[in-house]
């Protein structure tokens, strides 16, 4: 067994999350455990909760590191489409779904699951950052704000609703034969987010 000591410090916490993101893919976070963790980094059983006190602490710091990749995933997927806003929204969705769909346990993490303290300032603040993402794009297309205008928040809301639902029913497998067909997934998001700006908002 490899002792804590092993590691410097800053090294310690980036491998407990890594240990931590596979027993959450391994074990789903209802079978989410500290001494999972701890043998997955290779450390004492203690090492988990002196870095984060207990499985609510590292799930948290685990979910904080999932609404990052989230983001980072959409913005990836924006970088490589054309500037018109539709553009980039279309991207930031197609991206949204994408990170759903290789990130599963994690997407369950921080959108569905009650385990990771949804208080704490870190994870507010990563949501809401990745909210705020979302809220701009929709902004860059309407030219209207979603804090001042009524009709901003709704188109918010719908493209919210209609990309997470996307994802949802594309996890659960509700969606083949797109699911197996990367191709088919984004070609369908483009679909539905284009049709939803040019006809029926």
């Amino acid at each position: 067994m490899r002792q804590t000591g092993t590691y410097h410090h800053g090294d310690l916490r980036a491998a407990l999350l890594k240990a931590a993101e596979q027993e959450l893919n391994a074990n789903g976070v209802e079978r989410f455990s500290l001494r999972g963790v701890a043998r997955a980094a290779g450390v004492s059983h203690a090492a988990p909760a002196h870095h984060f006190g207990d499985a609510t602490g590292l799930l948290t710091a685990l979910a904080v590191v999932g609404w990052r990749r989230f983001l980072a995933t959409q913005q990836r997927h924006e970088a490589r489409a054309g500037p018109d806003p539709l553009d980039q929204l279309v991207a930031a969705t197609v991206g949204y779904a994408a990170f759903a769909k290789s990130n599963t346990a994690l997407f369950q993490l921080i959108f569905a699951s009650s385990k990771p303290d949804r208080c704490h300032p870190d994870f507010q603040a990563a949501g809401d950052t990745a909210f705020n993402h979302l809220v701009e794009l929709v902004k860059a297309v309407t030219g209207e704000d979603a804090v001042e205008d009524c009709d901003a928040r709704t188109d918010v809301l719908a493209i919210w609703s209609l990309i997470h639902g996307f994802s949802h029913l594309l996890n659960n497998d509700y969606l083949a034969p797109i699911s197996q067909s990367k191709a088919a997934r984004e070609d369908a998001i483009r679909t539905l987010v284009t049709r939803y700006w040019t006809g029926l908002r």
